[in-house]
């Protein structure tokens, strides 16, 4: 198969899969866009590092008043140690894509949380932001499916992430799976209140075959005790048949257990 038939697959099932959303969620909010950033922090650079994030809530702050994104969440992840991956995630969100491809004026922001500060220091402050952390992974994403919820994210809540991967040829097979199979079941556990939030995100970019996921799932729980008392039971609409067909639609990559530990909406 070649390139240009395997980026047409692509395209049509964002549209078929963008327009089921936008059917199932009428009357919802609208569409939702994240940038989900991980870092790799070094165990010298803890400290530095937490500082950079508290001067950065005040700039994302300023961002949401304009209007430039609708929120920024700052995680801590389990395991996090120097040899487990990322020890640290943001996610900025936006309710438009092309605010979020196109990005915005950082510098105003910046000028506007503390304008007290000369242009030097400003640039000091920017390096300090590169010189506490590396950016391993920024993927740009779009949430396709949900829990209907109202359960409300503040820090110290927790968080489980799965980075799955599923081939282009297989989007839909996988995604039809997630909402068929595995959304029902999010959903009953929400109504018993074994669980606040279930979210699907697809990756806008990167994609491809050699991308690391190509979706990301992510449960929201209050605090540890809901999140440790987490165990899958088949829906009565889906039976153990069709929960293993499903899995093997996609590969779990990697998961995450997470503390939120900052918010900015």
């Amino acid at each position: 198969m070649n390139r240009k038939h395997i980026f047409a697959i692509f395209l049509s099932g964002i549209l078929f899969y963008s327009g089921f959303s936008a059917a199932q969620d009428q009357e919802s909010e609208g569409q939702l866009f994240v940038v989900l950033e991980l870092m790799k922090v070094d165990n010298s650079q803890e400290n530095a590092y937490a500082e950079t994030e508290n001067f950065w809530e005040k700039i994302h702050q300023e961002r949401v008043k304009t209007g430039a994104i609708v929120g920024w969440h700052f995680w801590s992840l389990r395991p996090g140690g120097e040899h487990q991956g990322y020890q640290y995630m943001t996610a900025t969100l936006y309710d438009d894509p092309v605010k979020m491809m196109e990005g915005d004026d950082i510098l105003a922001a910046l000028q506007n949380a503390y304008p007290e500060m000369s242009e030097k220091e400003r640039n000091e402050k920017f390096e300090q932001t590169a010189d506490s952390r590396d950016l391993g992974t920024r993927m740009y994403m779009e949430l396709i499916a949900r829990t209907e919820d109202d359960f409300e994210m503040k820090p110290g809540m927790v968080a489980s992430m799965e980075m799955m991967k599923a081939d282009l040829e297989s989007y839909a097979a996988y995604e039809t799976a997630e909402m068929g199979v595995f959304q029902p079941y999010q959903q009953q556990r929400v109504a018993s209140g074994n669980l606040g939030s279930w979210v699907l995100l697809r990756s806008i970019s990167p994609i491809g075959n050699d991308a690391y996921a190509s979706h990301v799932t992510a449960n929201m729980y209050e605090g540890w005790e809901q999140a440790m008392s987490a165990e899958f039971q088949p829906t009565d609409t889906a039976s153990q048949e069709d929960v293993d067909a499903g899995l093997k639609t996609r590969d779990f990559k990697f998961g995450y257990l997470m503390v939120l530990e900052k918010i900015v909406n």
